[in-house]
C-alpha cells in the first residue's frame, strides 16, 4: 500500500515541515565568552518549519526569568561596573592625601607643577590598571579557547583596549576634578561614590524606564489573542483561501484542474492568512523596539557606562545589532524555504532526488569588519569627547586648587 500524507517520504509538506527542516544558528563570535551582552535575551538558533515565523520563534529556549533579571557575571560586568571603583579607589586622594600629610608643599617646591604631579600619578596608576585589564582579557580569551590567530580577534582586542583606556581616563578625570576642589579625602570618596552610583547605575536605569515608557511594545498576550482570532476566522473560510491562492498561482493547477482541499494545503492556506493578519502587530513590536534602542543610543552619551557596555557587546558579538543581522538572515532563508516547498505542497508534487539536491542551504554570513568598526567607532568617538571634556575641566580646576592644609 502506498503511504499517504505525512507518512509519505516524498511528501513536500512532511520533508519541508519536519524531516529535512534545518536549524538556523548564529555561531558565537570569537570574544563572545567575555561578554554575555544580549545573548541571554535573544535566541541564537531557530528550528525551521513551513509554518509561520511565530511558530519558529515559539521554539526558542526558555530562560529562567530570575537569571534574566539579575544579569550575568562576566568580564564585561567587571570592567563596566566594578573597574571604575578600583580607579576611584586609587584616585580619590591624589591631592588631598598629600595636603593632609603636609607633603604637597614639599613636592611642589621641586621644579614641577601641580598638573605635572597629578599627571605622573595618573599615568603610573592608570598604566597599572590597564595592564591588569589587558592581562585579564588575554587570560580570559586563552582560557575560553579564543583563536588568537584570527586577524579579526586582534582588531577586536585592540578596540576593546582602546575603549578601556578612554573609560579609565574618564574616571581618573573625574577623580582629578573632585580633588581640585580642595576637600578632604573622605569627602572626595563620598562624592566620587555618588558619581559612580549615578553614572553607572541610576542613569542607565532611568534611560531604560523612559524608553519603555515612551515606546511600549505590544504585549505577548495581545499577539496571542490576535493569532487566535485570525486563526478562527481563517478556519471558517479555509477552502475560500485555498481557492484564492490557486487563482493567484495558476501555474500550480496543471490542466486547469480545481484544487483539492486536502489537510496540508488547507492548513498552509489558513496559516498564510493568519500571518497576514498578525504581521501588523509584529511590525509594530519591531518598530517600538527600534525606537527604544534609538532613544538609548542617544542617551548613552551622558553615561560612560552605557557607552562602554555598547562597545564591548559589539566587539564580543553579543549586541542587539548582531542579533538583528542574524534575524534578517532567518527571515530571508525562511522565505526561500517556503517558496521552494509550498508550491509543491499545493500542487501535490512528489519529491525526487533532483528536488532533494535543490533544497535551499543555510549558511550564516557574519557581519563585515566595516560594519563593526562603524558602530564601535561612533561609540569610541563619544567616549573620547566625554573623557576629553572631563579631563580639560579637571586640569583647568587644578590651576585654582589650594595647596595649604
Amino acid at each position: 500500500m502506498e503511504p499517504k500524507g505525512f507518512q509519505d517520504p516524498r511528501s513536500a509538506g512532511a520533508i519541508g515541515g519536519t524531516s529535512a527542516a534545518p536549524y538556523l544558528a548564529m555561531p558565537p563570535a570569537p570574544l563572545a565568552t567575555l561578554a554575555i551582552g544580549q545573548s541571554d535575551l535573544y535566541p541564537y538558533y531557530f528550528k525551521l518549519n513551513l509554518r509561520s515565523k511565530q511558530a519558529i520563534l515559539a521554539n526558542d529556549e526558555i530562560e529562567n526569568p530570575t537569571n534574566l533579571l539579575a544579569g550575568r557575571f562576566d568580564l564585561a560586568f567587571v570592567l563596566v561596573y566594578l573597574f571604575p571603583l578600583l580607579v576611584l579607589a586609587l584616585g580619590y586622594n591624589m591631592i588631598s592625601a598629600e595636603r593632609e600629610q603636609g607633603t604637597l608643599l614639599l613636592a611642589l617646591s621641586q621644579p614641577i607643577t601641580m598638573s605635572q604631579l597629578v599627571t605622573g600619578k595618573v599615568l603610573l596608576r592608570g598604566g597599572l590598571l590597564l595592564g591588569l585589564v589587558i592581562g585579564f582579557t588575554l587570560i580570559g580569551a586563552l582560557v575560553t579557547g579564543v583563536d588568537l590567530s584570527l586577524p579579526t580577534v586582534w582588531m577586536r582586542l585592540a578596540l576593546w583596549i582602546g575603549m578601556m583606556t578612554l573609560y579609565t581616563g574618564f574616571w581618573f578625570g573625574l577623580a582629578i576634578l573632585v580633588n581640585g576642589y580642595g576637600t578632604s579625602s573622605a569627602t572626595n570618596a563620598l562624592s566620587l561614590a555618588g558619581c559612580w552610583l549615578g553614572l553607572v547605575l541610576v542613569l542607565p536605569s532611568v534611560a531604560n524606564l523612559i524608553a519603555t515608557g515612551m515606546y511600549p511594545v505590544p504585549s505577548r498576550v495581545e499577539m496571542v489573542q490576535a493569532m487566535r482570532t485570525a486563526g478562527k476566522e481563517a478556519q471558517t473560510k479555509g477552502s475560500v483561501l485555498l481557492s484564492r491562492y490557486m487563482e493567484d498561482h495558476p501555474e500550480l493547477m496543471p490542466g486547469g484542474e480545481k484544487p483539492q482541499a486536502d489537510f496540508a494545503s488547507l492548513s498552509y492556506a489558513v496559516q498564510m492568512e493568519v500571518d497576514k493578519k498578525v504581521q501588523p502587530i509584529l511590525d509594530h513590536f519591531e518598530e517600538q523596539v527600534d525606537r527604544q534602542q534609538s532613544f538609548v543610543d542617544g542617551f548613552r552619551y551622558l553615561s560612560p557606562a552605557i557607552l562602554a557596555q555598547s562597545a564591548i557587546n559589539d566587539l564580543a558579538g553579543t549586541s542587539l545589532g548582531r542579533y538583528k543581522h542574524f534575524s534578517k538572515q532567518v527571515d530571508g532563508f525562511f522565505g526561500a524555504w517556503q517558496s521552494y516547498f509550498l508550491p509543491k505542497v499545493f500542487s501535490k508534487v512528489k519529491l525526487n532526488s533532483k528536488d532533494v539536491a535543490g533544497f535551499p542551504v543555510y549558511g550564516y554570513q557574519e557581519e563585515t569588519d566595516g560594519e563593526i568598526l562603524g558602530r564601535v567607532g561612533v561609540v569610541l568617538a563619544g567616549m573620547l569627547v566625554l573623557s576629553g571634556l572631563v579631563l580639560v575641566v579637571a586640569y583647568g580646576r587644578l590651576k585654582r586648587v589650594s595647596v595649604a592644609a
